[in-house]
């Protein structure tokens, strides 16, 4: 059976994921989905939905599984995974965290896991109408842009068309790859928060070849947190590659977010992909290049990276 796919859900309080959460626990969309929740008590998911629930998995009209993270998450996981045709997806909710990191470090660290199920992408969710003063004020603000893969900007009602524009470019220069949903009251598809893909490294590069370049050439940075894009034709040595991440984790990944890369590594058909949170990294086969060029792509989101040194670091791997 395929890998059942994760996403992981993470905004600061007030910010609509409740809001989002009970769209998705009650909403005829047809999705079967494993909602695990950090802590029903705190966020107020509507209580009728979570009254009776003697049990710690429970099954909602729409198909989903509901079910509360008071004890162990690898424990809850196991207990899902044993009912694995009973749904399709699984959501996880972090309760206001800055950093989802640990969340999904889980699923690299788990034997089991790690067979079964795989980690599809992070949503934050941001308020639109606070977070200028977020970033401002707080790290956690920047951490919780730079871990998302899907940024949804929610209350832009309250928002101002240029103010959004400068908002979506100062989460940019954090974060270069997220995909940005503007939203009012969470209102999207939810297959569209569900199917995030990861960080989306090939949509980002199909669509503007010049797309981590232009990213490459402001170093005027309002923060501390920015993304470092790096791009090569050629091929990489596997072993040099290889041993390059490992130190730099080793060494770096405190201030490394998230990492994503896709490589040519030379004897190999299928492109090589390199996912890494903090000091865990996840390799994966991309599927065959398929009479693409073969190329190398590589992004870093992190606090105060040193672009030129990344750069020639990971040019020393190739052959």
């Amino acid at each position: 059976m395929s890998r059942i796919p994760v996403t992981i859900l993470t905004g600061f309080l007030g910010s609509g994921k409740t809001t989002l959460l009970n769209r998705i626990l009650t909403e005829n969309h047809g999705l079967r989905i494993a909602v695990i929740e950090n802590e029903f008590g705190e966020v107020g998911i509507d209580h009728e939905l979570v009254i009776n629930t003697d049990e710690e998995l429970f099954e909602m009209n729409n198909g989903c599984i509901c079910c509360t993270v008071r004890g162990d998450l690898i424990r809850i996981l196991g207990n899902l995974i044993k009912r694995r045709d009973k749904f399709d997806h699984i959501l996880i909710e972090t309760t206001g965290l800055a950093d989802p990191g640990p969340v999904v470090q889980t699923f690299f660290v788990d034997e089991e896991l790690r067979e079964k199920t795989v980690v599809n992408g992070v949503v934050t969710l941001v308020d639109a109408h606070h977070i200028a003063g977020h970033l401002e004020q707080t790290h956690e603000a920047e951490e919780q842009v730079a871990f998302a893969d899907v940024i949804l900007l929610n209350k832009c009602d309250l928002v101002p068309e240029a103010a959004l524009e400068a908002l979506e470019q100062r989460i940019r220069d954090i974060n270069a790859l997220a995909t940005i949903h503007r939203t009012t009251s969470a209102e999207i598809d939810v297959a569209k928060v569900l199917e995030v893909g990861g960080f989306n490294l090939d949509r980002a590069t199909e669509l503007d070849p010049h797309f981590l370049d232009a990213h490459g050439h402001h170093h005027h940075h309002h923060s501390d947190i920015f993304s470092v894009g790096i791009e090569a034709e050629g091929e990489c040595d596997g072993r040099k590659l290889n041993d390059w991440i490992s130190t730099l984790v080793r060494e770096k990944g405190q201030d490394i977010f998230r990492m994503k890369g896709i490589f040519a590594v030379k004897n190999q058909a299928d492109r090589v992909v390199f996912q890494g949170v903090h000091m865990l990294v996840d390799a994966a086969s991309g599927g065959p290049w398929a009479g693409r060029p073969r190329k190398n792509a590589l992004v870093f989101i992190g606090r105060n990276l040193d672009r030129e040194a990344l750069t020639s670091g990971f040019r020393a791997c190739l052959v």
